[in-house]
């Protein structure tokens, strides 16, 4: 690490103007939060590998800040050149810079690897001290990197629409009627989810993430899509084409935004484009005059292609894509509750396997009696360590239906581990999983129909009172929120108090948010929507047919953690009177594996909570029994088996 520190350095010292400091963010050029391996630069300066944070290199000091997901992780992580920053407790780094660099230092980034909305709030805290955000021309950290992997040429492939539901037709329709509401005579497209989703395409570019290394930019008459035409064979490249898609080289998208801002870019039909797509009289001259503004998303646009635009005439807002991806058809939602079940069965099948091998291999008393280990393993030639029982979960989902890999990294966490909240085991280093420890798994799959994320917690053997005190507690504030009923125009920072509320009783909580979209063949983690002790700017309100996760937990650090996550699907609800007539929402549960019940201390629920427990045990059994053998089906039987209030 000091190497590569030094090598900065000596780079920003020799750049014209000298920079005062670098800022390595996480992100990569369509600022994603999962990156390639070739884009993990602020992983590679700084030897932290979690998927958020972002480093910062002065003259003398190295920095790292990052969420509380993963403050543990990063203490264990970083090396003594650096110094950890907690978002939330800490100063941002912008308000570090302005305190504590000289007046007008400047601040090196580079503008590819920013988003407007970050490089303008940096700017403005600057302001105070005239410092001075510099676009640097090159990337430092790639000039140093000596080993960095070399770009992937992955293919791209069509999204067929029987799991899509909506064709590339229909979304550009519907995108090219929004355009003339604002004024906007196109909009650049940066995020790769929203690229993915509009031109009904897939790839394999990003570890657990189905997208495409690519920039799209939709006009009123037409439509691009920038991508390393090496990925592009000519069987989705005709495809593409009998959707009016140009496809154009990757690089292109910088002069092609260039063109756009000028309007040299849209094709010249001959014909004048209205309100509701085509024209022919001279009522639309003036119409069209006033469609000048480039729609541009602040949160995923980088710096570097809104700087070649005049700032006068661009429209900062999010994109139109993002709801509309949020909000699935039926045909993504059936996809979604299918990929649920066969995963469902794929998790309960990985339960029973584990179970059996617990007892086998070290005495543990299994998964519904309670009491210690045997104390020494019964095998000193086999063991179970978090990294082989995850392998052995994947390939249980790998056995089903239209299974394309998994959703992201699984966390399959032990004892002391399963406090590091987004922990990811290696082989050298894992834990072996300890019949009196508690045992966690946060794990998910991409399927052709639809993403998965799903999170259990599980003991071998004998819990304390006090797990079983805070299992109960992270079950309610999850049954509670599963069950909330809210009027239409609600976000969801406003239910994410009944999650904790169980947790606050005892003086307990979590360090993270409680829901997140899942996509349809995407992201795991979708926006613009979230159920979060956070308020941001950009979320909207929950509506009919998104998808949110309900995930709390508690974490003590250096002894155990608990989650439970099932992904729910928003609905309308059905309510005996409508207030205001505004109409009121509910959640639909589409994950499918059960609790464990010797965790659970039964005198802490309600008889309304253990009559849901009944019931949504009885549905497991009921879906999940037809993809089971006899065995898989006694285990799951005896799993969720009915609790007498």
């Amino acid at each position: 690490m000091a190497e590569i520190l030094a090598a900065l350095r000596s780079l920003m010292a020799s750049h014209s103007p000298p920079l005062d400091a670098l800022i390595v963010p996480s992100e990569d050029y369509h600022q994603s939060e999962y990156v390639s391996d070739r884009d993990k630069r602020r992983e590679f300066v700084s030897g932290f590998t979690g998927s958020a944070g972002l480093a910062l290199i002065t003259k003398t000091e190295a920095r790292l800040w990052t969420d509380g997901r993963y403050f543990l992780q990063a203490l264990q992580q970083l090396s003594d050149e650096w110094q950890l920053m907690r978002m939330g407790e800490d100063p941002p780094v912008d308000a570090w810079v302005s305190d504590n660099l000289p007046e007008e230092a400047a601040i090196g980034v580079d503008p590819w690897c920013v988003s407007v909305d970050t490089a303008q709030k940096w700017e403005r805290a600057f302001e105070k001290k005239q410092q001075k955000l510099v676009q640097t021309s090159s990337n430092f950290v790639d000039e140093v990197w000596k080993n960095r992997p070399p770009a992937e040429i992955n293919p791209v492939i069509v999204h067929p629409l029987a799991f899509a539901g909506r064709s590339v037709a229909e979304k550009l329709k519907d995108l090219r009627e929004k355009l003339p509401e604002e004024n906007s005579r196109g909009l650049i497209i940066t995020a790769l989810d929203e690229v993915a989703w509009l031109y009904n395409i897939r790839g394999s570019d990003v570890s657990y993430c189905p997208v495409v290394h690519a920039f799209a930019i939709v006009t009123l008459n037409s439509a691009f899509f920038y991508v390393d035409k090496r990925k592009v064979s000519s069987k989705v490249s005709s495809s593409l084409q009998e959707n009016g898609i140009e496809v154009r080289e990757y690089g292109e998208v910088s002069s092609d935004v260039a063109l756009l801002a000028s309007n040299q870019l849209d094709k010249d039909t001959g014909l004048r484009s209205g309100r509701n797509g085509v024209c022919e009289n001279d009522k639309c001259e003036a119409e069209e005059n006033t469609n000048d503004l480039t729609w541009v998303d602040p949160a995923s646009c980088c710096y570097a292609l809104f700087s070649k635009l005049d700032a006068k005439k661009v429209l900062l807002q999010q994109s139109p894509l993002a709801l509309a991806k949020a909000v699935k058809n039926p045909v993504e939602l059936d996809g979604l509750k299918n990929a649920h079940i066969r995963d469902g069965a794929a998790v309960v099948q990985y339960l029973v396997w584990l179970d059996k091998q617990m007892q086998e291999i070290y005495g543990a008393s299994g998964y519904f009696l309670e009491g210690k280990g045997a104390g020494k393993k019964r095998s000193d030639t086999v063991k179970l360590t978090e990294v082989t029982v995850s392998d052995k979960l994947e390939g249980f989902r790998a056995s089903k239906e239209h299974f394309r890999g998994l959703s992201f990294p699984t966390i399959s966490s032990v004892g002391p581990n399963a406090a590091i909240i987004h922990y990811e085991p290696e082989a050298e280093t894992c834990a072996e999983l300890d019949p009196d420890s508690i045992y966690l798994f946060d794990s998910g799959a991409q399927y052709l129909d639809g993403t998965t994320d799903i999170t259990r917690t599980v003991h071998f053997g004998k819990p304390s009172a006090h797990e079983k005190t805070c299992y109960t507690s992270v079950l309610k504030g999850h049954i509670a929120l599963g069950n909330a009923r809210f009027p239409n125009g609600t976000n969801g920072p406003a239910l994410d108090i009944l999650a904790r509320i169980p947790l606050w009783k005892y003086g307990l909580d979590y360090r993270h948010g409680t829901g997140h979209g899942v996509g349809s063949y995407l992201y795991v983690h979708e926006g613009p929507h979230t159920i979060s002790f956070r308020q941001q700017p950009r979320n909207v309100p929950l509506q009919v047919s998104m998808t949110v996760t309900d995930e709390p937990g508690y974490y003590e650090d250096g002894s155990f953690g608990i989650r439970l996550e099932n992904v729910l699907v928003i609905k309308e609800a059905d309510t005996e009177f409508n207030f205001g007539d505004k109409g009121y929402l509910s959640f639909e549960h589409i994950t499918w594996a059960p609790y464990q019940i010797k965790l659970i201390d039964f005198s802490l629920l309600t008889p309304e909570e253990i009559e849901w427990l009944n019931s949504y045990h009885s549905k497991c059994r009921e879906i999940l029994s037809p993809f089971m053998d006899k065995n898989e089906q006694d285990w799951l039987k005896k799993a969720t088996e009915p609790v007498s209030t």
